[in-house]
Parts: structure tokens; sequence; C-alpha cells
């Protein structure tokens, strides 16, 4: 079985984000960049799938050079295979994401490697659309489950498990198929040392997405950092004690009582 999973290169998550004088962009020059918490359990996923039940696990962004950074981590937690759809660095929206990697995926099909599982992270740890996953099996006609916090395959099923409240909603959908993971449905390992001064070395495949930068309705108009309150703590008490000044605060300043 041939796993693909999709990341994509976001700001460090807590990292304080600096925009450029136009507002138009993310200052990125003193900004560390990894992968969303839930694309880092598709890659585990990933691998995991492929080690019961063999074939192989492939790791694809789309993104400018500097996103190799997060393809060999993906070969360093033991994926097989890494491609970059390389742009130059523009932001690229959901339509045309998913427009790019459904092509790549067709052209992988072509050159002999087809996929019978695509995973994608639920959402994005910028963007947050959870649009991707969905828009690509939408192009490919895959079905699609999104959300999933257990996944297992058996005879060309995936059967999926999405946690609802006070219970579980189980999905049984045949492969190749789409499936969304959030954080939680597994324990991403930790690469070795080894492991990432192997994975640098490996080669990765480098293609030119179809496409271009941006493809939806919507035009940006500027883009505004959250604001920060760095203002020192106030300790209202210790213990029982602190119970009177925490419910002064929330009745007349919070008013939730």
């Amino acid at each position: 079985m041939n796993v693909l999973a999709c990341v994509k290169r976001v700001p460090n998550t807590g990292a304080k984000i600096v925009l450029t004088d136009d507002n138009q962009r993310i200052d990125a020059s003193n900004l560390g960049f990894t992968m969303s918490p839930h694309e880092e359990c598709a890659i585990e996923e990933a691998i995991q799938q492929v080690e019961a039940h063999g074939g192989s696990a492939h790791v694809l962004t789309l993104g400018p050079e500097d996103a190799t950074e997060q393809l060999r981590t993906g070969l360093a937690m033991q994926a097989d295979e890494a491609t970059l759809l390389e742009t130059d660095g523009a932001e690229w929206g959901p339509r045309a994401t998913a427009d790019a990697i459904a092509n790549a995926v067709r052209d992988l099909a072509d050159d002999g490697t087809e996929f019978d599982l695509l995973l994608f992270g639920t959402e994005s740890a910028d963007a947050a659309n959870y649009q991707v996953g969905v828009r690509v099996a939408r192009k490919l006609g895959r079905p699609c489950v999104t959300g999933i916090k257990s996944l297992d395959v058996e005879d060309g099923t995936a059967i999926a498990g999405r946690e609802v409240s006070g219970g579980e909603e189980i999905y049984e959908v045949d492969l190749p198929a789409v499936v969304t993971v959030k954080e939680g449905i597994n324990e991403p390992r930790y690469a070795s040392m080894r492991a990432k001064m192997q994975a640098r070395k490996q080669e990765l495949d480098h293609l030119e997405p179809a496409g271009a930068a941006g493809g939806g309705t919507f035009e940006k108009v500027r883009l505004e950092a959250p604001e920060t309150d760095d203002s020192a703590a106030e300790v209202l008490g210790d213990g029982p004690d602190a119970v009177p000044e925490i419910v002064e605060v929330l009745e007349s300043e919070v008013e939730v009582l």
C-alpha cells in the first residue's frame, strides 16, 4: 500500500509574528518554521500504515526551496520518499494548492506511483482553512473523511473514526481515499540525530506545480498581527483565601457572574 502525506511549511507555533512594512507578508528573517502538528501526525500515520501493510510512505509539500527542511523531517521520521512542488515563496490559496497537489498525484501515477491513501492534516497551523484535503479529494474523485482520530485499513477499506460529543462516528470508505487527521491520532516518533543526518543526504524529487499563486476570488488587503499584552500578571491570592478576589474580578471586570 502506498500512502502520501501532504504537509505545509508554517511559522513556529507560538512565535511572535512580525509583518513587513507594507503589511502584506510575514517577516521571516528571524522566524523559525515547522509543520503543523496535525500534519506531523499525518506523516506518522502514513509510516504506521506502511509498517502494518507494506508499501511506501511518501511526503509532499508545496512551497519554496526552504520547505525541503520539513520534507527531510518526514524522511528522518522514516518516510521513504519526498517531493517538493517548488514555488517562488508566494502564498498559494487553498484552491490553487489543491489543484497543484491533485495534478502532482496524477503525474506521479502516470510515472508508476499510485497512492492508495492520501493523508492531510485537518487544518494548517497558520491559515486554518480546513479546505485542501477536501478539495484534493474532489479533484481526484475520491471519497474523503475529515477530522479523524483513528484509522485502520482492512481488505481495501479504510475504517476511520471521528470523535463526537459522547462517542465516536465510524466511517468505512473504499480505497483509494483521502483522510484528514487530527492531532492525537498517534504520537509522532522522534527522529534521531542519525536519522536526521541520513535524511540530509537523501535525494528529493522537485516538481514544478501546475497553476499559480492565489487561485481564489478574494483579494488580500493587508495582514494584521494580533495584539500582545506584556503587562505583568497579578496574583490574587493563594489557596481558598483567593476566592473572594477571584469572584470580584469575575463579577466586575470579566462580567461572567
